[in-house]
């Protein structure tokens, strides 16, 4: 098995693309509520700046800074897709589980990038600005809901 290796960079900023199990889905837009709680109740139990977000159906993206000294970008996200599940299963949502139990929600991985500095951030706020007009959700950014445009200054 091919040894996965994160970059850790206590205090860092992040970029992270996170995807449903099943790529047809559309329970993150869905359940857009029980989203929100996980995020509002990871971020109290494990603090972070959230500096742009996108959530499509059945992926997102977002850019994420840590407190000085923490490194723990994992655990936040392991919290947040357990409490997502968890509420959809208070939900009623039928979940299906593999052979070893788990639910096949969530792809098991994410995808991280270290930002690296202001261009390298404006970058990658615009792309999660444009995500959902490149998916044909939208044809402008501002007409997509489930963005961090909304909180942006013109």
């Amino acid at each position: 098995m091919v040894q996965y290796r994160r970059n850790y960079v206590a205090g860092g900023t992040y970029f992270f693309t996170l995807a449903l199990h099943n790529r047809q889905s559309s329970l993150l837009t869905d359940h857009i509520d029980e989203l929100r709680f996980a995020f509002k109740a990871t971020m109290e139990k494990m603090p972070f700046e959230i500096d742009a977000i996108v959530i499509l159906p059945e992926h997102m993206h977002a850019i994420f800074t840590l407190p000085e000294g923490d490194v723990n970008y994992s655990s936040r996200w392991r919290l947040i897709k357990s409490l997502f599940t968890r509420q959809l299963i208070k939900k009623g949502v039928a979940l299906t589980r593999n052979h070893r139990g788990e639910y096949n929600l969530w792809q098991k991985r994410f995808w991280e990038h270290t930002i690296r500095d202001k261009d390298d951030m404006n970058h990658h706020m615009e792309y999660i600005q444009n995500n959902p007009i490149k998916h044909g959700l939208v044809a402008n950014a501002i007409d997509w809901p489930y963005s961090s445009i909304h909180k942006r200054s013109p």
